[in-house]
């Protein structure tokens, strides 16, 4: 992987933030955004103390969902992505 194709930590948030949308469980988010265990749980700790993401517990499952006051990042990044690259920003395939 070349630095160029290297994700930013926003790039990161961002696909956190959309991705969990739809709750979603911990294995499932660092499967989908390509992320370590150790690294998954550094982000979504991050997110959950500012208030983007909520730990929601039901029984033994627990999931992460996006908050209201996540849609302002998620818009702000997108304009400034495609402002960048003239082209929205997107998950990998």
């Amino acid at each position: 992987m070349t630095m160029a194709e290297r994700r930013t930590s926003y790039e990161i948030y961002w696909e956190i933030l959309v991705y969990c949308r739809t709750p979603r469980s911990f294995t499932t988010i660092i499967g989908r955004c390509d992320l370590n265990s150790k690294t998954g749980q550094e982000y979504l700790g991050f997110l959950v103390t500012r208030g983007f993401l909520a730990l929601e517990k039901n029984g033994e499952k627990s999931t992460y969902v996006t908050t209201e006051k996540a849609t302002e990042y998620i818009a702000l990044f997108t304009r400034l992505y495609q402002g960048l690259f003239d082209k929205g920003p997107e998950f990998r395939v």
